[in-house]
C-alpha cells in the first residue's frame, strides 16, 4: 500500500510538472511575437530618447568647455599686457578662478543631464514591461561620468 501511494504521488507530481499551462487554459502573453515586438519597440524608443538627451548634454558640455578654455586664453593674454607684477598677478588669478568656476559648472550640468537621461530612461523602460534581456541599463557604468 505504501509503495502504491509513493508511486501514485510521484506520478501526480511528474504529470503536474510536465503538463503545459495551455492544457489548463492559460497562455503566456509575454511570449507572443506581437507582444514581444511591441515591448522591444517600446524599449528602443526609450533608449533612443535617452541617447538623444545624452548627445545633447555632451554637445553642451563640450561647447561650455571650449568656451571656458577660450575665455581663459583671452584673459591670460590680456593679463600679460599689464605693466606691473601686481597687475599681472591679479589678472592671472582672476583668469584661472573664472576658468575653474566655468569648468565646475560645465561638469555639474553634464552630470545632472546624464543622470536625468538615465533615470528617465529607466522609468520609461520599466513602463514597457519588457524582459530584462532587452535592456542595456547594465552598460551605464561604461559611460563617461566625471568628465
Amino acid at each position: 500500500m505504501k509503495k502504491t501511494l509513493v508511486v501514485l504521488s510521484s506520478l501526480a507530481v511528474s504529470l503536474t510538472m510536465t503538463t503545459p499551462s495551455v492544457a489548463y487554459g492559460r497562455t503566456n502573453a509575454s511570449s507572443t511575437p506581437e507582444t514581444s515586438a511591441a515591448k522591444i519597440a517600446c524599449v528602443g524608443s526609450a533608449v533612443n530618447t535617452r541617447e538623444a538627451a545624452i548627445g545633447t548634454a555632451m554637445t553642451t558640455f563640450t561647447a561650455s568647455t571650449n568656451s571656458a578654455y577660450s575665455a581663459r586664453a583671452t584673459a591670460l593674454k590680456q593679463a600679460y599686457t599689464q605693466t606691473t607684477a601686481k597687475g599681472v598677478r591679479g589678472a592671472v588669478k582672476t583668469a584661472w578662478s573664472t576658468f575653474k568656476s566655468s569648468m565646475k559648472s560645465a561638469r555639474s550640468t553634464w552630470k545632472n543631464a546624464r543622470t536625468k537621461a538615465w533615470t528617465d530612461s529607466k522609468k520609461a523602460v520599466a513602463g514597457c514591461k519588457a524582459p530584462s534581456e532587452v535592456t542595456d541599463d547594465s552598460n551605464m557604468s561604461l559611460e563617461e561620468t566625471g568628465v
